[in-house]
């Protein structure tokens, strides 16, 4: 089971440089991966680093850490460009890009303030889906150069814990699921029921925020990454020892 960050560019945490230096100080540490919120507006007016662009800078100062957005909601963005960045993306890590993809939530206006069209989850799960399947054309041979992993950059699909029918068909037809549980922790046994729901036996990730103290029950679940989640009030006193503390 690998270890990973998963921090907002936003708040406490918006500052692209600061961004870039925990993610050098989080590789020299031990951690195995370093992932960013991907949003673009809060319910206030806070500092913020776009996640593609801290994830590029991060890309070129590091060496071995697996990074990506977590997760894009693709519904609003056009899917060729986030094609396009990914594979840029993919090639300036040298293979160690993931790419989450979600529906995304209007719960800070991300829809909603700017006039897009998509406005009920239904509207923007037939975007999503859509938008998977483009991004799967163009880096199947549409765009040049493929990325560098193959078959593809691995795709990620968000869900909401306890699972709905519809993310768990799609994620089940991606490389990965990162559910989120609004109503409290994880256990072993949730990451027993991702598995059983999703029903792959071959390698497959399943990626939550959960305990650190029960990890090795996660592990014995089936879960592949345990990420170590921070908020957009973190103290930055806190997140920095937590880093060097390693996973």
């Amino acid at each position: 089971m690998k270890r990973g960050l998963y921090l907002p560019p936003f708040g406490t945490l918006g500052d692209v440089n600061l961004l870039v230096d925990l993610a050098g100080a989080a590789e020299a540490a031990g951690w195995d991966g370093f992932f960013l919120w991907d949003h673009i507006r809060h319910e206030k007016p806070i500092p913020f680093a776009d996640p593609w662009i801290a994830l590029s800078a991060i890309a070129a100062t590091t060496d071995r850490i697996r990074l990506g957005p977590l997760v894009t909601p693709l519904p609003r963005r056009r899917p060729w460009k986030v094609a396009r960045e990914a594979v840029t993306l993919d090639h300036l890590s040298s293979g160690r890009l993931v790419l989450g993809v979600g529906l995304g939530v209007d719960h800070w206006g991300e829809y909603s303030a700017f006039g897009e069209a998509a406005t009920t989850d239904a509207q923007r799960a037939v975007l999503l889906d859509e938008g998977i399947a483009t991004i799967n054309r163009l880096w199947s041979g549409e765009f040049r150069p493929p990325p560098l992993q193959q078959p593809r950059i691995p795709l990620w699909g968000a869900a909401r814990f306890p699972l709905n029918p519809g993310p768990v068909r799609r994620a089940a037809t991606l490389d990965g699921i990162m559910p989120w549980k609004p109503a409290g922790p994880f256990t072993a046994d949730d990451v027993r029921a991702i598995r059983d729901a999703i029903g792959r036996d071959d390698p497959y990730d399943i990626a939550i925020c959960g305990q650190p103290g029960d990890a090795a029950a996660y592990e014995a679940a089936g879960l592949t990454w345990l990420f170590e989640g921070f908020s957009e009030g973190a103290q930055l006193d806190d997140v920095r020892q937590i880093i060097a503390a390693g996973p």
